[in-house]
């Protein structure tokens, strides 16, 4: 795999000048903090969904061993096939509990996704407007600009999303968001859902604003 240095957060900005004046370094430098949005506990996710990420074996060992923006994402290229919240199948076993929940989550709801514990994983280390860049640029992976993409519908402010998404409604890179493949889409396509729809599989996203809406509705 071929990792992203610091140079891929920029690409997609033309026109950049390569010296800049300090004032606009220091405006620079200050807007790479993000601002966040809702519950900084749970990542606004439902709380059956959070419950089984946090008790999971995969992310209170495996991830809790990624200390580094670079490792999530090489986590991300290998392990994450799919953008549904639950494993394919693993619904059936809600109920089980005891032994069966060190699996990945299995309980009350089931195993929970690897990419809902990486994105929950992406969140604990509150990325930075150029990490963020980084990931829904990045050319490795569809998976991995999907997270990024998902990072910014959960915990930015909704009133944004606008901002985020637009340059990026007709991407025409091709990715299989269900569990055992089978719904492909672009990553045009899918930015579209989300910014009209609540619904993802078994779960929901944040409300969308009703001026975000609208600029929806008359993209379309």
């Amino acid at each position: 795999m071929r990792d992203d240095d610091d140079a891929a957060p920029g690409q997609g900005y033309e026109g950049e000048e390569e010296e800049e004046e300090p004032q606009q370094q220091q405006h620079k430098k200050q807007s790479n903090t993000l601002t966040l949005w809702g519950n900084m506990k749970t990542m606004n996710l439902n709380s059956l969904l959070l419950t089984n990420i946090q008790s999971s074996t995969y992310f209170k060992v495996q991830l809790y061993e990624l200390k580094t923006y670079h490792e999530v994402i090489d986590e991300i290229y290998y392990k994450v096939n799919h953008l549904e919240p639950w494993e394919k199948g693993s619904r059936k076993t809600a109920g089980q509990t005891g032994m069966c929940g060190g699996v990945r989550g299995v309980g009350t709801g089931g195993i929970v996704s690897t990419a809902y514990c990486v994105l929950y994983k992406l969140f604990t280390l509150r990325l930075t407007r150029k990490q963020l860049m980084g990931l829904i640029n990045h050319t490795d992976s569809p998976y991995i600009r999907a997270l990024g993409f998902m990072y910014v519908r959960y915990v930015l402010p909704p009133a944004d999303l606008w901002s985020w998404f637009e340059s990026y409604l007709e991407d025409p890179e091709e990715i299989d968001v269900k569990a055992g493949g089978g719904l492909v889409m672009t990553i045009g396509e899918m930015l579209r859902q989300w910014m009209s729809k609540l619904e993802w599989f078994s779960t929901l996203f944040p409300r969308i604003p009703v001026p975000v809406q609208k600029q929806v509705r008359a993209y379309r």
